[in-house]
């Protein structure tokens, strides 16, 4: 883990983005040499358990055959890739007495552009992956020890071929941050070489198959309780994307070897939008919440899915074709995927199931960041209020960094009281976030939970819904209500308001009867009146017909 933790420390003193410098939207890990995953630093969750995809398939790729001084990229779903802006830079590592790499080292950064049809390279209404940003399936971006400007430089330009669309806007910070990931890359093969030095490689390899191994007979154990508990009983669960699309979930677990069929079988067919998640995407998903349940500190690591056998239909939102499109699968799907698991095994009332995607920019620019929300309560726990949860762990950019760099200004930013679902445990609140244009651009958002509430568990409340609201500036003040999945063009003095989804609760407080909202009128108008305060902002002018809008 500290090899890990140390590149991640070189990628974010020599990156130059924002998106990575200050965001920390990265990860770095190390790999065995049949690309297993055996440790990382706690980066984020959905790029970790996916990347151990993405070097086991630059192994099946070139066949084993890789070359000192090399270095390569890679970004394509069918690659082990989450999403095309997340730019994976992978390493082998040699040593001179073997002929082959003994180990991989990776990492991992979001490119706040890389191309597509929006800027921020996260464009809301895309249904191709070319419509997405540039592809790199397994491209040298280092041969000889030769960084390939030129070559890496047209496969970023390359998406302004398909109608509608652009290269990269930002070239600069592209190039800058890959060269930061290379060097991270560098970091980790010189520190791996000093312990081989040290240690000797097979006394390495040794302790790395015991990390493994440990984290093996670590969820094994946990399934064997969870089997006991629940007498052998399957473990179902369902929940819905806001379009409808549906997750579910059959777990049946083997009480005598502490194995688990995780069954996704049952969940929607591939969407003719970019809500659909690489398979890699859900190992990811089962990786982490396997590692959460354990109870106590184990590495991420390629043991906790040795015991697991992953069952997707070819096809589907989760296991969709090659050219599919999927930059909101990996940022909101995951998030749903991991709500069912931990519904389906009884532990967390649901999060904020969004990362509330938010892209800003122009012809010549893209910024992206993720907003917080509401945490899920559990048995013993409420939920934490104005966090990243689950799949990602990103950083919010600082105010002052936001408006030195870009020219936005931020209005509001802090809690949305009352949030958070009711219950034994409260659900924790989301955020409101409010951005004010200071010349005309582009505004995209990827969000979800817009529609269906995050749930609560075992007679816990859910959490609200999140929503966004434009308040124009230049149509005298109209108030609108944004889709979840929308592009518009805004001008200067306009402002975005986003509030985000609370966690669910979790328990009903003894002798109470909690109503989940939308059920009876009187928490129609609660919920009516607390969207209200929630609007309630310096200089908005609010619409005639509020009523209407307010249903």
């Amino acid at each position: 883990m500290s090899i890990a933790e140390q590149m991640g420390r070189v990628l974010q003193r020599t990156a130059h983005s924002t998106n990575i410098k200050e965001r920390l939207d990265f990860s770095c890990a190390l790999f065995g040499p049949d690309g297993g995953l055996v440790s990382n630093a706690p980066h984020i969750p959905v790029h970790l358990g996916s990347m151990q995809e993405a070097v086991k398939f630059q192994i099946d790729h070139r066949k084993g055959q890789f070359k000192k001084g090399s270095v390569i990229l890679s970004n394509h779903p069918k690659a082990g890739g989450s999403h095309l802006p997340d730019l994976t830079v992978i390493t082998p590592v040699f040593i001179d007495s073997e002929p082959a790499p003994v180990f991989f080292v990776a990492n991992r950064g979001h490119h706040a552009d890389i191309g597509g049809l929006t800027p921020g390279s996260m464009p809301p209404h895309s249904k191709k992956l070319t419509e997405e940003g540039a592809v790199f399936e397994s491209f040298d971006i280092v041969l000889n020890n030769e960084f390939q400007e030129e070559a890496v430089t047209a496969q970023l330009m390359e998406p302004a071929k398909y109608p509608g669309c652009s290269g990269t806007r930002n070239l600069p910070d592209n190039l800058a941050d890959l060269k930061a990931q290379i060097a991270a890359n560098q970091k980790g093969i010189s520190l791996v070489q000093d312990v081989i030095n040290l240690y000797s490689l097979p006394v390495v390899q040794a302790y790395m198959k015991h990390i493994q191994t440990n984290a093996e007979l670590s969820v094994r154990d946990l399934l064997k309780q969870v089997a006991l508990k629940y007498n052998g009983e399957s473990l179902i669960a369902e929940d819905f994307m806001d379009d409808g699309s549906r997750i579910a979930l059959v777990v049946n677990i083997d009480a005598l070897t502490g194995s688990a069929l995780f069954d996704f079988s049952y969940s929607e067919k591939q969407v003719m939008g970019n809500c659909n998640a690489p398979k890699s995407i859900t190992k990811s998903a089962v990786m982490y919440c396997l590692r959460c349940m354990v109870g106590y500190d184990i590495p991420l690591n390629q043991g906790c899915l040795a015991p697991i056998t992953i069952k997707l239909t070819p096809g589907s939102i989760l296991n969709p074709t090659d050219q599919a499109a999927v930059v909101g699968g990996n940022v909101q799907t995951s998030q749903r995927v991991v709500d069912v698991i931990l519904r389906a095994f009884g532990v967390a009332a649901s999060s904020q199931g969004c990362m509330n995607n938010i892209t800003l920019g122009d012809e010549t620019w893209g910024y992206y960041e993720t907003v917080g929300g509401g945490a899920g309560a559990g048995p013993y726990w409420h939920g934490r209020p104005g966090v990243h949860s689950h799949m990602t762990n990103t950083r919010i950019t600082d105010a002052e960094i936001l408006e030195s760099r870009y020219p936005i200004l931020l209005n509001r930013f802090g809690l949305r009281a009352g949030s958070g679902g009711g219950g034994k445990y409260w659900g924790g609140d989301g955020m409101v976030r409010e951005y004010v244009f200071r010349r005309g651009m582009t505004l995209c958002m990827l969000t979800e939970r817009r529609v269906f509430w995050p749930r609560g568990l075992n007679g816990g409340s859910p959490g609200a819904r999140g929503f966004n609201l434009l308040l124009s500036n230049s149509e005298g003040g109209l108030l609108s209500r944004l889709a979840s999945k929308s592009s518009v063009q805004v001008q200067a003095g306009d402002i975005f308001c986003l509030y985000t989804p609370g966690g669910g609760g979790y328990g009903a407080p003894p002798g109470s009867t909690i109503v989940p909202p939308g059920e009876d009128d009187s928490s129609r108008t609660r919920r009516k009146y607390e969207r209200l305060m929630a609007m309630k902002t310096n200089g908005v002018q609010y619409p005639a017909d509020l009523e209407t809008f307010l249903q």
